[in-house]
């Protein structure tokens, strides 16, 4: 048990044998006693997941899209509803404030981001208004978030009979196809939206969070052409059931609920990046491996593109985050922070670091200087446990 707000699903997770941990200071399942297992199920199968310790803001307005495409990196006036987008929310100087899933809904636009950041996001996009008609509005009280990862995710939201057609009965029960989208989402962060008379209004976005999706084959460890995973955002008075419906076809698949060890294991096996840990107030979004997502050059003005665009017609930046291989009998995994050199000289430095079951190796990400970081170069790690030689690998890390 955290010190901060439990989870609406608190008491459920419980009953499942869950235990907790806090993640920037929200309260989140860590495992429900095999994380490996669970790992192994997001990778192979399907993994259930409560997210509801993320932060949800809804702007609401006439100004809404006008004032929220000026203050981020990616297009939003281009969108329609029932589309999203990812993008960064930057300071003057083109520095890291937060990272957001977009989505337009047809009244408002909801952003899905870290937690702990509810705050900092809100006072930004307020800094801004004027005398403009929007208002930010904290929705994490009234909805929570599910998300479905793996392989057979799209599988397990069919069976549960809000979304599509499953593809017999499953556990999802009888299906009132007066209330059944034939098609699932398919467009990276597009949704649709259910309406149930008992659940309330569910909306389902396409959203593999552990894309690229990397899958142990006959021939070895191999790169997936796309990652497959989708978020549901419910109503929290329906959680705990719609969450059972999900468990339940997860399990009928393979699969079964997981936790946040679990997925942070696979977010590294995979290179993507979190603001927090990877990605902070010194790093501009072209250093962290976002840039093909996050920002468009063609969108006009925003807070930060001066210093953005700058960097980009220069044409490269003076660090990227990397993938890393660590030596195999590293006792202690290299902390946040941990030094990187190249002949002696310092040139970056360590973010995040795991010991991976499906690569069986110690693996981490990290930030290297221009010169020193491409794939296959020798470096040397300084941690804990003394010097250790590290390997530049690509990102997903898969050999």
């Amino acid at each position: 048990m955290t010190d901060t707000n439990p989870l609406p699903l608190h008491e459920f997770h419980q009953n499942l044998g869950a235990r907790f941990t806090s993640v920037n200071g929200a309260d989140a399942v860590a495992d429900f006693g095999d994380a490996l297992a669970e790992h192994a199920a997001l990778r192979a199968t399907a993994g259930v997941l409560d997210m509801s310790f993320r932060s949800r803001l809804c702007l609401v307005g006439a100004d809404r899209v006008r004032i929220l495409h000026g203050q981020v990196t990616n297009d939003v006036k281009k969108l329609c509803v029932g589309e999203g987008c990812y993008a960064a929310l930057v300071t003057a100087k083109g520095k890291m404030e937060s990272d957001l899933n977009i989505f337009v809904l047809q009244d408002e636009l909801l952003l899905d981001f870290e937690p702990g950041l509810t705050q900092t996001v809100s006072q930004r996009l307020e800094k801004f208004i004027v005398a403009d008609d929007v208002q930010a509005v904290d929705v994490s009280p009234h909805y929570g978030l599910l998300s479905v990862q793996g392989p057979q995710a799209e599988a397990v939201v069919r069976a549960v009979g809000l979304f599509g057609v499953p593809p017999s009965g499953g556990p999802g029960g009888e299906i009132n196809a007066s209330r059944v989208n034939a098609e699932l989402p398919t467009g990276p962060l597009s949704f649709i939206k259910a309406t149930d008379a008992t659940l309330g209004e569910i909306y389902l976005m396409n959203h593999p969070r552990l894309a690229p999706v990397i899958s142990a084959g006959r021939a070895g460890l191999q790169v997936g052409p796309t990652g497959t995973g989708f978020d549901m955002f419910v109503p929290v008075n329906s959680l705990a059931a719609v969450a059972d419906k999900l468990i339940a076809a997860a399990k009928s698949v393979g699969g079964r609920a997981c936790g946040w060890t679990a997925f942070e294991i696979a977010r590294i096996e995979a290179g993507i990046p979190r603001v927090g840990v990877d990605m902070d107030e010194t790093n501009i979004p072209l250093e962290c491996g976002i840039e093909d997502r996050a920002v468009s050059y063609t969108k006009g003005c925003y807070i930060g593109q001066e210093v953005i665009n700058r960097i980009h017609s220069i044409g490269h930046v003076n660090r990227e985050l990397r993938g890393l291989r660590l030596a195999d009998d590293l006792k202690t995994l290299p902390a946040h922070g941990d030094k990187l050199f190249k002949d002696g000289k310092e040139v970056g430095h360590i973010t995040s670091a795991i010991a991976s079951p499906a690569l069986k190796a110690n693996i981490a990400l990290g930030y290297v200087r221009r010169g020193a970081n491409a794939v296959g170069a020798e470096l040397t790690l300084r941690s804990a446990t003394g010097d250790t030689p590290a390997k530049i690998a690509e990102r997903p890390i898969v050999r």
